[in-house]
């Protein structure tokens, strides 16, 4: 319903639109090419000036009376009729027409991200086939579960978020991520809602209902995004509010002063309504919305999402891009390479691992898991789970309490490395410690390699000067080490050993030399996000925490769109700089010579309402500048 009204509210302004520069049209035509009748004559200019002037008097009354205001829409109104009343009603219909048309592509710009995510909407499937001990069943969408299981035929959208359990295709995930290219999943991969299903049967455990789906949080955030003012937008709304009320006092006090000055009355009122129309301050309101808009629709058809205009404009001027290592930098997606049991055989040991790290969303936990997986073991049953982030987690079984983490988790627990495990410690791999209490049950190693895109990304950043760049992880220093050469960073580049409380401090003191992004997906950078001028969370592969604690979502697991997202936050900064400069200028003449110059109404009129035009289309230009995942 809230759909059909907005696009309702676009379509009836976009039809009186075109009825008023038909009456402007008729209007012309009398004027300038042949004759026509007065009585029709008057009606062409009656439509203008109903079909242009209700609109915004309709809209300036609500304001003054709800928010007790005067707007911008009240001086067109006011300088129309003002037009008309020193006999210059052609001169007010071409006011009231150009001012509807720059209202109409505003109202269809600032629609575009709107429409996008309703899209989107309308891509998600109504039912599902959900596998049941009664067999595969047709439900709604809506009764889907965690734990769910659904097929996913070839060619079928997916319903919900879930993990492939069964089978494995190629998907289109463009709807989301904004890649064209078909991604391959197998089993334990993410799928999620929206996206298609182009080939195999696949089986996916539903991991999120659907009022938590990637979708339902793209929606959200969009939402957001648009009502969430940047600073550059509050200060056009600031400007726009008080410069209105200094116009229209300015144009009653031009009266005075030039009728002081030896004009008659009428004279007088045509010179205080040209001034009234040079000074309003459409396109300066105007020319922040437009650009700000137009990115965020750009970005989100990019598969980049952006919190507001605020975080748009802050991307633009980071001086200082922090990243978190595992799942970030890299894929996320380790492997185990080595195990030691020193109680048990192998296979008991991974077991007891998987059990413990069965509700872990680290990328480690999903490594451990997978190897038990892939030897068919079942995780034993731990309970009383927690995290502690950058150290480890712990739990209980049947036998009692259990812990597993890195050395400060050791450390914490009073135990010492036997020399079975010590020798693993010196490597270039993370190191995963199982124990109970003090006693150590054994050890394994997880390797983890950078994705294929970070280097890439990382230079782009770089590229121009000006960025320090910078790697942040909770693990050992050599294996930051050797995922550091993999992506070209120096060694003072590269910060090891890390508590979350260690990266907030090492973003303050780069905090010190300008503004900060901080680039993370897990719990434990939920404090840096949160701290850092910008934040920015791996959207679809991230935690909830991370995405809450956000300014920007990348939806795509691809760093380089990052590097997109910043060249079109600084050229919407350009466009910006243009629009304010044009709409300042273009004022300031009007202004002298209304005041100075005797500047005919017709000048005046179209000099303004081609500033707000002009600056409308260049902040138009950014919706055909979507992100593209290029270095």
């Amino acid at each position: 319903m809230p759909e059909q009204i907005h696009d309702t509210d676009e379509d009836s302004g976009l039809y009186l639109t075109i009825l008023c520069w038909i009456g402007l049209a008729l209007g012309t035509l009398d004027a300038f090419v042949q004759p026509l009748p007065a009585g029709l004559v008057w009606a062409a200019l009656g439509l203008a000036y109903l079909t242009g002037g209700l609109p915004p008097l309709r809209s300036a009354v609500s304001e003054l009376w709800h928010e007790r205001r005067l707007d911008i829409d009240l001086l067109m109104v006011v300088a129309a009729l003002a037009a008309a009343a020193v006999g210059a009603a052609l001169e007010g219909a071409v006011l009231l027409a150009l001012f509807s048309l720059s209202e109409t592509l505003e109202h269809r710009a600032m629609g575009k991200a709107r429409r996008a995510v309703e899209a989107l909407m309308r891509l998600r499937p109504e039912t599902a086939l959900r596998e049941g001990p009664e067999g595969v069943v047709e439900v709604a969408v809506a009764d889907l579960v965690p734990g769910d299981r659904v097929i996913l035929r070839p060619g079928a959208r997916v319903p919900v978020d879930g993990r492939i359990v069964a089978g494995s295709g190629h998907l289109d995930e463009s709807t989301v991520t904004g890649e064209a290219e078909p991604v391959r999943k197998g089993l334990g991969d993410p799928v999620h809602e929206a996206t298609v299903n182009l080939d195999g049967i696949l089986t996916a455990e539903v991991t999120r209902g659907l009022e938590e789906s990637t979708v339902a949080q793209m929606i959200r955030m969009v939402t957001e995004a648009q009502a969430m003012k940047s600073p550059s937008e509050r200060f056009s709304d600031w400007f726009g509010q008080r410069y209105t009320i200094a116009v229209l006092a300015g144009s009653v006090l031009s009266w005075f002063g030039f009728r002081a000055v030896g004009h008659d009355p009428g004279e007088a009122l045509y010179r205080a309504a040209t001034l009234l129309v040079a000074a309003s301050p459409c396109a300066v309101v105007i020319s922040v919305p437009a650009a700000i808009l137009s990115a965020l629709s750009a970005a989100a058809r990019g598969g980049v999402l952006f919190k507001g205009g605020a975080a748009l404009e802050g991307l633009a001027e980071v001086r200082t891009f922090a990243f978190d290592k595992t799942g970030t930098l890299t894929t996320g997606q380790a492997a185990v390479t080595q195990i030691v049991a020193l109680e048990g055989d192998e296979d008991t040991f991974l077991a007891l691992a998987a059990g413990l790290e069965a509700q872990s969303e680290h990328p480690i936990a999903g490594a451990i898991r997978h190897a038990a997986s892939e030897r068919g073991l079942v995780p034993k049953s731990v309970r009383d789970v927690r995290s502690l982030p950058s150290e480890g987690i712990t739990g209980t079984d049947d036998s009692g309490p259990l812990w597993a983490g890195n050395a400060r988790m050791l450390a914490q627990m009073g135990a010492e490395l036997p020399p079975g495990i010590a020798a693993l410690a010196d490597g270039a791999e993370t190191l995963v410690i199982l124990g109970r209490g003090t006693r150590i049950l054994g050890a394994l190693t997880v390797a983890d390699e950078p994705r294929a895109t970070s280097g890439e990304a990382l230079a782009a950043l770089k590229a121009g000067g000006g960025t320090a760049i910078l790697m942040m992880t909770g693990d050992r220093a050599p294996v930051a080490a050797r995922i550091g050469s993999h992506l070209g960073l120096a060694a003072d580049e590269i910060h090891a050993g890390l508590l979350p409380g260690d990266k907030v401090r090492l973003v303050d003191t780069a905090a010190k030399r300008g503004k900060v992004a901080f680039i993370g997906d897990g719990v434990n950078d939920a404090a840096a996000l949160a701290r850092a001028d910008v934040g920015v969370a791996m959207g679809v592969a991230g935690s909830e925490v991370a995405l809450q604690a956000a300014d920007v979502a990348l939806m795509a697991e691809d760093l380089r769109k990052l590097a997109a997202a910043r060249r079109l936050s600084r050229r919407t900064a350009r466009v910006i700089r243009q629009n304010l400069t044009l709409a300042l200028g273009a004022m300031a003449v009007l202004v002298t010579g209304s005041l100075f110059f005797e500047l005919p109404l017709p000048l005046a009129v179209l000099g303004h309402e081609g500033g707000t035009l002009l600056v409308v289309l260049n902040g138009l230009r950014l919706l055909a500048d979507p992100i593209r995942a290029r270095g």
